[in-house]
C-alpha cells in the first residue's frame, strides 16, 4: 500500500504483467525525445536495405516470479531509424516468427511528432513483418541489396531471441557478409545466439555499449521492473569475450569494426547519427 501511494509500485495489467510505476515513467520515459531531424546527403548505392528483427514477445519472468510488460522500447527502435531513413536507407521487418511487433507502449513518445510519423509510416510493416525463416530462406544471396541488421533494444530483445537459432543464422551472415550489425541498450541479447550449438561467439574482443546490470539491479526499487532480471546481460556478455565500455546508462555509443552500439534510451539519437554516417561513407 505504502509504495503505491508514493506511487513506486509497478502497475498491475490486464494480463496479469506489471508495467513501470508512475514514479519510473517520470524518470524514466519522455514525451519528446532529443531526436535531431538532420538533412543526410542521401545514399545514392546498391546496398540500401536493412533488416530489422523485432521481438515478438511482450511479458519477461523475473526472479521473484512476476511479469514485466515489455517489448521493444519505441524510442531505441524509431530514433535509429528516424536518422537511417533520412539517410536515403529503407527496411526489411522482421520476427522470429512473423508475429505482430511487440513495443513497450508505456514509453512511447506522445507528443514527439517525428517518432509518431514514422511508426505510422511503418505500422502496416509491424503488425504484419516478415517471418525470419522466409527471409533466411528468400534472401540470404541478396547481400548485395543490404547494408545493415538492426536488432532494437527493449528488455523483449532478452526474450527468445537469445535462443532462436534463426536469429544466429542472421546474425552470422550479416558478420560474414561484412554487413554492419547496430544494436542498442538490452538487443546485445540477440548476440547470444551466435553461440548456439557450442559455435564461438562472433563478437569475442569487440567493444561495444550495453545497458549496464548495476542499473537493471536498482531499478525495482523505484517500481520500474517488478523484480530482479533473471540474468545479467552485462555478466555474460563479458564472460563470453566482449568488452563493455560503459558503466552508465548514458549517451554512450561505440563503433568497432562492423558493430555499431549504444548504452540505453538516452544514446537512441546518438546511435542513429553514428548509424547513418557510418553507412553512408561505405
Amino acid at each position: 500500500m505504502l509504495k503505491k501511494i508514493l506511487g513506486i509500485a509497478p502497475k498491475l495489467e490486464s494480463d496479469g504483467s506489471y508495467s513501470p510505476s508512475k514514479l519510473a515513467l517520470k524518470l524514466g520515459t519522455v514525451n519528446t525525445t532529443d531526436f535531431e531531424n538532420i538533412s543526410y546527403t542521401k545514399y545514392q548505392g546498391n546496398k540500401s536495405k536493412i533488416l530489422v528483427i523485432f521481438t515478438e514477445q511482450k511479458n519477461m519472468k523475473m526472479k521473484n516470479g512476476k511479469l514485466f510488460s515489455t517489448g521493444n522500447h519505441p524510442v531505441e527502435a524509431l530514433l535509429p531509424m528516424l536518422h537511417l531513413k533520412n539517410a536515403g536507407f529503407d527496411f526489411e521487418i522482421a520476427t522470429p516468427t512473423g508475429k505482430p511487433v511487440v513495443f513497450e507502449m508505456w514509453a512511447f513518445p506522445e507528443k514527439d511528432e517525428h517518432v509518431k510519423a514514422i511508426y505510422n509510416d511503418f505500422k502496416t510493416s509491424f503488425e504484419n513483418p516478415m517471418k525470419l525463416a522466409d527471409f533466411i530462406g528468400s534472401f540470404f544471396n541478396d547481400t548485395a541489396s543490404y547494408a545493415a541488421l538492426f536488432v532494437p533494444g527493449g528488455h523483449g530483445a532478452m526474450i527468445g531471441i537469445p535462443e532462436d537459432e534463426n536469429v544466429g543464422k542472421v546474425l552470422n551472415w550479416a558478420h560474414q557478409n561484412d554487413l554492419f550489425t547496430i544494436s542498442l541498450c538490452h538487443e546485445p541479447g540477440s548476440f547470444l545466439a551466435t553461440t548456439l550449438n557450442d559455435q564461438k561467439f562472433i563478437y569475442e574482443g569487440y567493444k561495444m555499449a550495453v545497458f549496464p546490470d548495476s542499473v537493471d539491479k536498482m531499478t525495482p526499487m523505484i517500481g520500474y521492473l517488478p523484480g530482479q532480471m533473471p540474468w545479467g546481460l552485462s555478466e555474460k556478455l563479458k564472460s563470453l569475450g566482449a568488452n563493455i565500455i560503459n558503466t552508465k546508462s548514458d549517451k554512450t555509443v561505440c563503433l568497432d569494426r562492423k558493430l555499431i552500439t549504444g548504452a540505453s534510451p538516452l544514446a537512441s539519437n546518438e546511435l542513429g547519427k553514428l548509424a547513418a554516417e557510418t553507412l553512408l561513407k561505405q
